[in-house]
């Protein structure tokens, strides 16, 4: 159930239908590689969390495309916004959705980049009392398809516009896929300019460029649709389990207001 495409008389029976939880895919407008779209994340995110509302009814909030890619300013097309602005945005929705009766919100995560952002996003949750909970769900594979999905690919370094995403994007939108593009000459490998630092446990905000300035990690070359569509397929289903627990889970609920309770006496 697409937020966007519900009427106002139908919200309150998706808000039922759903049992209160809305999926938040979250995602970016940046470069990957030369050959996918600026909208990849996006792309994967809002996919990801339609098949998984088919399996496990939720509503799905529209894309969410405003959160952390500020390493990749220096490519055209990147809509990198202000840090402080991106955690304000964040929570004003999730407080606007669960206004509209969705009290369990469940951040899909769908760029890489935002990995450190919804942690610190999760204990934010605990500045102050709210109605509602907030949840990260993993879309890593399950036990029964992690090895079958392991098993399909070719490439040893992934993880941006890589054989994974290619994939994924082929089995999305395929004409989005511009494999004339395609370059399998080491550009996505890791330069390592920092890596005297990372060896010894030093980290610094401009690692990722320092390794893959033109947003590329991996080869692209082996990337097929089907590939991609076992990739999905098993996340969803992931997604779909996690969905399901959130919808019986009333213990997280109880201990925030018991948290919340105890801070204020």
């Amino acid at each position: 159930m697409r937020w966007e495409k519900l009427t106002g008389d139908q919200f309150p029976e998706a808000v039922t239908a759903a049992q209160g939880v809305c999926l938040l895919p979250l995602s970016v407008i940046e470069r990957h590689a030369h050959h996918l779209p600026l909208g990849t994340d996006m792309y994967i995110g809002r996919e990801l969390c339609r098949r998984a509302a088919e399996i496990e009814p939720a509503v799905i909030f529209p894309d969410f495309i405003f959160t952390q890619i500020l390493e990749a300013r220096h490519c055209a097309g990147t809509i990198a916004i202000d840090a402080e602005l991106i955690v304000r945005l964040l929570d004003n929705v999730c407080r606007e959705i669960a206004r509209n009766g969705l009290k369990k919100i469940v951040l899909v995560n769908a760029h890489g980049g935002n990995n450190h952002l919804i942690r610190f996003f999760l204990q934010a949750q605990l500045e102050s009392a709210r109605d509602y909970v907030v949840y990260v769900a993993s879309t890593r594979p399950g036990p029964d398809d992690e090895a079958a999905v392991a098993a399909q690919w070719a490439s040893t370094v992934d993880g941006h516009a890589g054989e994974s995403e290619t994939s994924t994007i082929l089995a999305i939108r395929p004409d989005l896929v511009r494999r004339d593009q395609l370059h399998s000459d080491g550009e996505g490998m890791p330069q390592g300019r920092l890596q005297a630092l990372r060896d010894q446990g030093i980290e610094t905000g401009i690692w990722w460029y320092a390794d893959h300035p033109t947003h590329y990690r991996g080869d692209g070359s082996p990337a097929t649709a089907a590939k991609g569509e076992t990739l999905l397929a098993a996340q969803a289903r992931a997604l779909a389990k996690a969905i399901r627990l959130i919808k019986t889970d009333a213990e997280t609920k109880r201990l925030q207001d018991a948290f919340f309770d105890a801070s204020t006496h």
